[in-house]
Formats: structure tokens, sequence, C-alpha cells
């Protein structure tokens, strides 16, 4: 059985160093259309993700939506996973100016967070990025330009994937922290000391947390995200970030929200939660295929 699993996790992660290695080799737009066509294959091939994906967008949206409209959102939405892998991967080759032609708002965003910065006294800030766009890509623009930015990441059962994602996330040198063990003591140490921490605010704990309004329903989500940013005594910024076409992107910076340490601390967390939730929720309601629709422990599913 462990010989076979290990069997398993090196075919795997040959197969992911193979492709990724065309990948690299490719120019950027031919790279993408090599993933836009392994995507399309896998897509159709996927019957039962492609259906899961297909019953959560008629869950939130209801018959507001045509069939065609549901199937071009599950596409949309697969399609430009891929294209996140492909960006990914070939991280290490993209220059701060090739992330600018990318991402125009980018200069603007860093920027503004700097500015945010220097009204936190020396402390950092705490930036929520839901699954929208490609979270990574921004994460590796903010630390190229400067901006001193870490995140976590969950440990992959396949350890040499492991080691791979987490080489190819923290792609010019940003700082990825694993969960677990000491990260949560890092992350306010960090914080406090002049770093920005971006998490994902739009996925549901494991665990029993703080029910939230959320894409018509309630979402167990972690109050992590508001707990960082009311100890560290900094706001939380809702960054929204979408594909515009195959290659570049629009970034969104949403107002600050800034913990007030005079409210009752419970209170204040589920202020902030439900905040963030609340502008990530028009952001997917508005455009449903920027949005990643197949995680595999979806958001709306309650805690047992």
């Amino acid at each position: 059985m462990i010989a076979r699993r290990r069997f398993r996790h090196r075919l795997e992660y040959g197969a992911v160093r193979g492709l990724g290695a065309l990948l690299v080799a490719l120019p950027h737009r031919c790279a993408l259309a090599v993933a836009c066509g392994v995507a399309a294959v896998v897509y159709a091939l996927a019957s039962g993700r492609r259906r899961e994906a297909a019953r959560r967008v008629r869950l939130v949206f209801g018959e507001s939506l045509r069939p065609v409209d549901v199937s071009r959102i599950c596409w949309t939405s697969f399609r430009n996973t891929a294209f996140n892998a492909v960006e990914m991967i070939r991280i290490r080759k993209l220059s701060l100016a090739q992330m600018e032609e990318m991402i125009p708002e980018l200069p603007a965003a860093v920027a503004s967070l700097r500015e945010l910065m220097a009204r936190t006294g020396g402390r950092g800030l705490v930036v929520a990025l839901p699954h929208m766009g490609n979270w990574d890509l921004a994460g590796s623009g903010c630390h190229l330009s400067g901006l001193p930015i870490f995140s976590v990441a969950g440990r992959q059962r396949n350890p040499m994937m492991n080691d791979l994602l987490n080489r190819l996330r923290s792609g010019h040198g940003m700082d990825i922290l694993e969960r677990g063990g000491g990260a949560l003591r890092q992350i306010l140490e960090r914080i406090r000391a002049g770093q920005v921490f971006a998490i994902l605010p739009d996925t549901r704990s494991p665990t029993p947390d703080l029910l939230v309004p959320f894409l018509g329903g309630a979402a167990n989500l972690a109050r992590g995200m508001a707990s960082f940013a009311y100890a560290a005594e900094v706001p939380v910024v809702p960054i929204v970030m979408r594909r515009r076409g195959w290659r570049h992107f629009t970034l969104t910076l949403h107002e600050p929200i800034w913990p007030d340490k005079t409210a009752p601390k419970a209170a204040e967390l589920e202020r902030i939660t439900k905040t963030v939730a609340t502008i990530v929720d028009a952001a997917i309601h508005e455009t449903p295929e920027q949005w990643f629709w197949y995680n595999r422990r979806w958001v709306l599913d309650p805690v047992v």
C-alpha cells in the first residue's frame, strides 16, 4: 500500500514536472493555449466535478441563469484555473515590468497599500484576496514591487508536490508559511513587524467557527483574518482580482476595514468577517465566472 502510494506520488510529480517544462519553454500565449486544450479534455472527462460545479452555481443563482450561462460560468472558471497554473509555473520568468503589463493597476495598488501601512505606525496589513483572478500572481507582483508580503498554505498529501508547489508559490522570494504548528504566532509577529499578510477569505472552515451570510446561504468562515487584524491593530483590505481576456487582469481595492479596539472583540471579529464576505459575495454575483467553483470543501456545506 505504501509502495503503491509512493509510486503514484512519483508519477504525479513526474507528469507535472514534464508538462511544466514544456509550458516554461513555450511563449506565454502558446503555453496558455496548451493549457486551454488540456483543460478542455479534462473538463469533458471530469463529469462529476462538472456537475457539482453546475449544482453550486444553480444553488446560488437559482432560476436567474439559463443553462447555457451556467455552462459558460463553469467552463470559464475551470479554464481560468488552468491559466492560473501556467502563470504559477512560469512565475520566475515574469519580470516586474511584465507583471505590471498584465496587471495595469498593480503600481497604484502597491502605492495605496504603502500609504495605508504608513498610517499603522510601522505595522503591516491584512489583505483579503478571494479565489478570483490569479491570487498567487498578485502576491508575487506585490513582492517584486518591494512590498513585504507573505501568506500561508496547507500541506499537500504528496510530499514531492508539496515542495514543488511551495517553490512555485514563493516565486521571486515571497514567503509562504506552512499552515499549522507555530504559523499563527509567526503571522501575528510578522504583521506587527510591518509585513503584509495575504489570506483567502472565502473558504469554509473545517471546524465550527463563524456563520456568515454568503451566496444566499450561511458559510462557516474562520475569524482568523479578523483576529489578526484586531490583535495587530491593522486594517483588512479586500482586493478583488479579475482576469480580462487570457492574460490581463484588473485589480479593485476596496475601502480598508479598521478594527475598533473600543468595541467588544467578538462583535468586531464578526463585523470585519461579515463586511469582507459581503464584498466578496457582490463580486461573485457581478462576475461569477471569475470565481473558483471547484473547491473540494464547498463553502456552503454545513460543518459536521
